[in-house]
């Protein structure tokens, strides 16, 4: 049998073009703090990420075209540079903010430092792995997503050109959000809702905007059927039922603390729909990790036999030139210790622990992390980016290292915080070793110089951790609420409930904005009063008071005022967050609403036991309604294209192609739908920080925004934008 010939890169390895230039690496670095300021907008409210490297390239050869003649090898360095932003936005978004959840603040070096720590680790232990992994298996691992991208830069070098549609894409979808976002000028419901009379406790909605619309066109009808089935069993299943057995109840019902008659469905949803999701979320993502285990173990094995292979092959052509060994052990052990020094100095405030478990968790972010970088780096080969089990492989590092902590006696709240951190910090190392493992198959197909592409992406982590962190902190802040509590709760400061604490004698903000809800019950402007003089209280596992922040007003001896954090509520629903926060609990505080879990837990086994991937009905189970519907539309409009390019005789492979009309335009619209929705959310942080309210719009109550305010308008147009998704997937590209 004959050897296979060796495989010819676009350009050869004898060539050499331009590649690592000034104009690469800004671009891609802008293109990384846009697409990751997207993805952490898009992932905390959808719960789902989609890929940037095809956008960024399109983008990229526009742009690097109109500045004069680009190399494909340049082009290359921006989707690598700029793809790094949305791998480690990914890996920060479904781990970290369940600091959140576990009720400690989420500052913005921490953020930024894991953030930066985790993402250059996960570059650093793939380095070993690049050799074995892109070079030897070619014929095996077939990385769909690095050789998709490829196929755009080679189609572009040859002349073709795609970004008109992103760009289209782009345009009506910023000007749809600017008048859809409530936060921006809101001409019209942003959320059209719905709660039947004949079935109390549900209500149908959807979060009409171009981001979930194009969400759900790229993932295609069967995942957005199973996301929306899960939200169908949720919302007009489970909380009916809840209704329909807890209203005559006249007392609250666990972990509920107002009668089940007083709840509103979104009530139902935050207090009962939530563990059961986070349940569910945990079990898919435990049994998607043991469905892989098989390729696990076998990634690793091959791992162990790669990194002497890699250490002694010849570097002569300039396309086998790694960053050497050197600087990968050497700025292994340095980041390492710089974490176990942040750890030390800087803790979470109010989990201070000994030096001894923060040299523990840098050991076992070593362990861990370059285990699941090899899983993660070989997996993504075999079934893509977007199939890769970061959420179970994170699950499984946070069972074991909270057991690990268990063992030790080291359960109190502040070893919660610690292992989120270890947890945070090698899901974001797994997520961005298998990003860059695509990225090298890319530039393998195009005939780029590895070390290049290596150092791009450090560039790439080291920039757009800027915008990650500034991004979920102006999401957190600029999508909470002050509610007025439906009923005062008195308490004495001297006598707490269990698991109540005093976090601020005084409430450090002077002035907050009171939310009260309009007459379909979603919240609205209200005005703002004078906070300095409340006591800051922080519930968690109490069985008297609901998880999460209030405003005690020591006068009249009441809890006044509920803080609801952006990062949790049903617009920022960060449903992997809360997994991490449910799953540390549970072993080590042992305070969780075990029956709703539990029943999540069963739920996934009955849906597994079904043939169906419990994964995105567990997701679809847990975030509202108003997200899962509105990204169901685009499966829909998904659907009716392939159909009709069957129907005129079409290839229906190019409908599913990454590369598509469709894809590429339904990029934009996410683009678009994060960067203006963005800017609704910044209005939001200015209002907070000059105590004023902007009105961007006619003002409630005038002739104009009465006619416009309806839900039926909202429902037209954005069927209209939906009408044009359909249009431009069905109009073939240049």
């Amino acid at each position: 049998m004959s050897a296979q010939p060796e495989f010819q890169p676009f350009v050869p390895a004898a060539e050499s073009r331009r590649e690592f230039t000034v104009r690469a690496v800004l671009f891609g670095a802008i293109f990384g703090i846009i697409f990751g300021a997207v993805t952490v907008y898009v992932g905390l409210r959808a719960g789902l990420t989609v890929a940037a490297s095809i956008p960024i390239s399109v983008l990229s050869i526009s742009v690097l075209r109109a500045l004069g003649k680009a190399s494909i090898l340049e082009n290359n360095i921006v989707q690598t540079t700029g793809n790094a932003g949305q791998s480690i936005a990914a890996g920060v978004i479904f781990t970290l903010p369940a600091l959140i959840f576990l009720g400690f603040d989420l500052e913005y070096t921490r953020i930024f430092i894991l953030a930066l720590l985790g993402g250059w680790l996960g570059v650093l232990f793939m380095i070993p792995l690049r050799r074995q992994l892109i070079v030897e298996e070619h014929g095996n691992l077939t990385y769909p997503e690095g050789t998709a991208c490829a196929d755009v830069l080679i189609a572009g070098e040859k002349g073709g050109s795609f970004a008109s549609r992103v760009f289209f894409g782009l345009g009506l979808g910023a000007v749809y959000t600017l008048f859809q976002n409530e936060n921006l000028l809101g001409a019209w419901p942003g959320t059209p809702n719905y709660e039947p009379k004949w079935l109390p406790g549900s209500a149908i909605r959807a979060d009409a905007t171009p981001e979930y619309l194009g969400v759900g066109y790229i993932i295609g009808p069967r995942v957005a059927g199973v996301l929306i089935a899960g939200g169908v069993f949720s919302w007009l299943v489970v909380m009916p039922m809840i209704h329909f057995f807890g209203v005559h109840v006249p007392g609250p019902v666990y972990p509920g603390t107002v009668p089940i008659s007083q709840m509103s469905p979104s009530d139902l949803w935050s207090t009962y729909v939530r563990p059961m999701g986070a349940g569910a979320v945990a079990a898919s993502g435990l049994i998607t990790l043991l469905k892989t285990m098989p390729t696990i173990i076998g990634a690793l094995t091959a791992g162990a036999k790669t990194i002497g292979k890699n250490v002694s092959a010849s570097t002569a052509k300039r396309t086998e030139h790694d960053l050497p060994m050197s600087v990968v052990i050497g700025g292994s052990l340095l980041l390492v210790l710089l974490m176990f020094l942040f750890l030390t100095l800087k803790p979470v405030p109010g989990a201070q622990v000994s030096w001894f478990a923060n040299l523990a968790a840098a050991l076992l972010v070593v362990l861990f992390g370059f285990l699941f970088v090899t899983v993660s780096s070989r997996i993504v080969g075999l079934i893509g980016s977007s199939a890769n089990p970061i959420s179970g492989m994170t699950i499984a590092t946070l069972m074991a290292t909270a057991a690990i902590f268990l063992v030790k006696g080291w359960t109190a709240p502040a070893f919660g915080a610690l292992a989120i951190t270890i947890g945070g910090v090698v899901c974001i190392a797994a997520a961005n070793a298998g990003d860059t493992s695509q990225d090298l198959k890319t530039g393998f197909l195009v005939g780029a110089t590895p070390w290049k592409q290596q150092l791009a992406v450090m560039i790439g982590v080291g920039v757009s951790v800027f915008a990650i962190g500034l991004t979920l902190n102006a999401m957190n802040k600029g999508l909470e609420t002050f509610k007025p509590m439906k009923a005062p709760i008195a308490l004495s400061l001297s006598a707490l409930p269990s698991g109540v604490q005093v976090q601020q004698q005084h409430f450090s903000r002077p002035r907050i904005e009171l939310t009260e809800p309009n007459a379909a019950g979603q919240a609205q402007s209200g005005h703002f009063v004078d906070s300095s003089q409340y006591v800051l209280l922080n519930a968690l596992g109490s069985p008297t008071l609901a998880d999460g922040k209030y405003l005690y007003n020591p006068a009249t001896g009441n809890i006044e005022i509920q803080w609801s954090q952006g990062i949790g509520s049903e617009k920022a629903a960060a449903p992997q967050g809360r997994l991490m926060a449910t799953v540390i609990n549970g072993i080590l505080s042992r305070k969780l609403p075990w029956g709703l879990v539990l029943l999540g837990v069963f739920l996934v086994i009955a849906i597994e036991l079904l043939g169906i991937r419990s994964l995105s009905f567990a997701v679809g189970a847990y975030l509202s309604i108003g997200t899962t519907l509105a990204i169901f539309v685009g499966g829909v409009v998904r659907w009716m294209v392939d159909r009709a390019v069957a129907r005129a005789g079409g290839d229906a492979s190019e409908t599913e192609s990454e590369v598509s009309p469709g894809s590429l335009y339904a990029s934009g619209l996410i683009a678009a739908g994060g960067i203006v929705g963005l800017l609704g959310v910044s209005r939001k942080l200015y209002e907070d920080k000059f105590h004023t309210i902007l009105h961007l719009w006619f003002a409630p109550g005038s002739g104009p925004y009465e006619l416009l305010n309806h839900q039926p308008l909202s429902v037209v147009m954005f069927a209209l934008l939906a009408f044009s998704l359909y249009y431009f997937a069905r109009k073939p590209l240049k």
